[in-house]
């Protein structure tokens, strides 16, 4: 279980074991760990920011745990469907302990499944989307970490300077070196490799910053589920292209993954582009936080009833700003009203208990006698 890691141009050296802990004679592997904080936190940030998408997040949690509990099945499924060796066992086939997962095969899983969710507990379909999306990015960003600690993910032979090897590389590439070479691919075992857990690491935290820092700028429910599918599809087609331990498609050079990224990033594109005409120039069509519901209310009517049918994109943009002005202008009254009216209730409070209090202390009459 012991493994050495070294980045040589970098003089790093790392020793892991991939076992945790053991539990009842159980080993608790770090590649399980790291991926359930890598849930954790995508979650984490679907339930903080769930009201901001008009979202129930007491709701949302049947979603999450049924698009998780999916979705990790999928993945399985999905690596076990492609694998290109065969299993002795239904235990093998189901224990994920030595890794074997296929992302895409989480994503659609969890798309799925979690999407069926959505229509059972009545959870915006397309919003809840959008923030599953973003934190799946967060998710795989740390996920990838796994793979690290179990010494898979890594890629064909490299000079650059992060180039990393180490015994289980070596051994891999030994055992598959002649099955490579006759898809076209030459790899030398006692050389570096690329580290593509590390590149898909790093797109994925960019990615999840980006399409959060985008989240306000958003045209329309689901624009953020179709900006996820083209940023994590064209890091994976070229980040696949590298790898040499991931699941290929017979006849054609291209792994699963490289198509299934093909594709989707392209039906991804035609979509944004024929979504953004359809909304180009009407007010954005996000929905709003709970909470400011009765804001939007009191802003919205007055703020478009002045355009006219015929208003040009400048007309919306102008209006939208002018919108966003009243809502943050009736917002901040309504912040100053709360200290004024708990003022008053305190006053009137303090009011009535002195006034009880001297109606206790007033003497009877039948007490001066």
């Amino acid at each position: 279980m012991i493994n050495h890691v070294q980045f040589p141009a970098l003089g790093l050296e790392f020793t892991l074991n991939r076992v945790a802990f053991s539990l009842g004679g159980l080993d608790v592997y770090w590649y399980g760990i790291i991926l359930a904080l890598g849930l954790l936190a995508g979650m984490a940030f679907a339930f903080r920011y769930a009201v901001d998408f008009g979202i129930d997040s007491d709701r949302l949690v049947d979603v999450v745990v049924i698009g998780t509990v999916c979705g990790v099945a999928c993945a399985r499924i999905y690596y076990v469907a492609f694998a290109p060796f065969r299993y002795n066992s239904l235990w093998e086939m189901i224990d994920l302990r030595d890794g074997g997962i296929a992302i895409y095969g989480a994503v659609i899983g969890a798309f799925l499944f979690g999407g069926l969710a959505c229509l059972w507990r009545k959870v915006p379909l397309l919003p809840t989307f959008d923030i599953v999306a973003i934190g799946f990015l967060a998710g795989q960003g740390i996920g990838r970490w796994g793979n690290f600690m179990n010494r898979e993910a890594f890629g064909t032979n490299t000079t650059l300077p992060w180039g990393m090897i180490s015994e289980s590389t070596q051994n891999y590439l030994t055992n598959w070196q002649a099955a490579l070479a006759a898809e076209g691919v030459t790899v030398d075992p006692s050389l570096p490799v690329h580290p593509t857990f590390l590149y898909e690491s790093i797109w994925c935290l960019i990615g999840f910053v980006l399409l959060w820092r985008y989240v306000k700028k958003r045209r329309f429910d689901g624009e953020i589920t179709l900006l996820y599918v083209v940023w994590y599809g064209v890091e994976r087609f070229v980040v696949e292209g590298l790898r040499t331990d991931s699941l290929m498609l017979p006849g054609i050079g291209l792994r699963v993954s490289q198509v299934l990224a093909l594709v989707s990033v392209a039906a991804a594109l035609i979509a944004l582009f024929v979504l953004r005409r359809k909304h180009r120039g009407q007010p954005l069509q996000v929905r709003l936080a709970v909470k400011d519901l009765k804001t939007y209310a009191k802003a919205s009517p007055e703020t478009w009833d002045s355009l006219e049918a015929g208003a040009t994109h400048r007309d919306f943009v102008q209006a939208t700003a002018a919108w966003n002005e009243k809502i943050a202008r009736l917002a901040a009254d309504e912040e100053n009203e709360e200290p004024e009216n708990a003022e008053n209730a305190e006053s009137e409070e303090t009011a009535e208990t002195a006034e009880t209090a001297e109606n206790t202390e007033e003497p009877d009459a039948s007490d001066k006698n």
